[in-house]
C-alpha cells in the first residue's frame, strides 16, 4: 500500500468533490485542518496516516448539506478508501473519526475514542475558532441567511443534537453556543495552546461587536 499515492489520490478527490461547496466547508477548510492535524500530530503519539486520511475526509459529505443525512459521509469516504484498496481496518477507523467528530451542540456523546480522532477533531476545532472561525460563523450565517444579532434571542446552551442540527438563531448566539466552548474542549497540547489565542481573539471581536451595536464607539 503506497500511503503517500493514497493521500495524494485522496487530496485530488476532496478538491473535486468539495469543488463548489458553501465557504466555510469548502476545500480550503479541509486544507486547513489537514495542515492543523499534520501541526499537531507531531507532537502525540498517532498513526500519521491515519491522521491525515481523516483530516482530508472529514468533511466529505458533512449532514447539513445533505438534509441532515449522517450516513452519506461515512459511506462517500469508504467508497473512496475501498477504490484505493485501503486496509479494512483503517477505513473502520475513518469512518470512527468521520462519526464521532463534530460537535453536534454540545451533548453528543462520543461513542469512540482514539489519539487520532483527538488530533483531527482539535484540528477541525481550531478551525471553528479565532479570525478564520469567525469568518466561517458569519459566512455560515448568511448562507442560511440568519439576522447577525437580536438581542431578544438569547443563547440557547441546552440544545439536544435536533435542535442544534434545525436552529435558526442569529450567528452571534452561535458563538455562546459553540465557539466559545470549545477551547475546553482540545485534547492535545499543541490545541490547547492554539485555541487560547484564538479565544481571546474572539472575546475581543465580541466586545467590540457589542460596542459598535449600541454605538459606543
Amino acid at each position: 500500500m503506497n500511503k503517500q499515492l493514497i493521500i495524494s489520490n485522496t487530496e485530488t478527490f476532496v478538491k473535486s468533490t468539495l469543488e463548489n461547496a458553501e465557504g466555510g466547508h469548502d476545500w480550503f477548510h479541509i486544507l486547513r485542518v489537514w495542515n492543523n492535524a499534520k501541526l499537531i500530530a507531531k507532537d502525540e503519539n498517532v498513526d500519521e496516516f491515519i491522521v491525515e486520511l481523516g483530516a482530508l475526509l472529514h468533511d466529505i459529505a458533512d449532514s447539513k448539506f445533505h438534509n441532515g443525512d449522517e450516513t452519506v459521509g461515512p459511506k462517500t469516504a469508504r467508497e473512496f478508501l475501498e477504490s484505493q484498496l485501503v486496509e479494512e481496518s483503517v477505513i473502520i477507523h475513518i469512518i470512527q473519526i468521520i462519526n464521532n467528530i463534530s460537535y453536534k451542540g454540545g451533548n453528543f456523546v462520543q461513542k469512540f475514542k482514539s489519539p487520532e480522532l483527538d488530533v483531527v477533531q482539535d484540528a477541525d476545532r481550531l478551525d471553528a475558532i479565532g479570525a478564520v472561525g469567525i469568518a466561517r460563523c458569519f459566512n455560515y450565517g448568511g448562507f442560511k441567511n440568519r439576522q447577525l444579532y437580536n438581542p431578544s434571542v438569547p443563547p440557547n446552551l441546552r440544545m439536544t443534537k435536533e435542535e442544534y442540527k434545525k436552529s435558526s438563531a442569529p450567528t452571534i448566539n452561535h458563538f455562546y453556543e459553540k465557539l466559545l466552548l470549545l477551547k475546553d474542549k482540545m485534547n492535545t497540547i499543541t490545541g490547547k495552546k492554539i485555541a487560547e489565542e484564538r479565544h481571546q481573539y474572539m472575546e475581543t471581536f465580541l466586545q467590540q461587536f457589542y460596542n459598535e451595536w449600541d454605538g459606543l464607539k
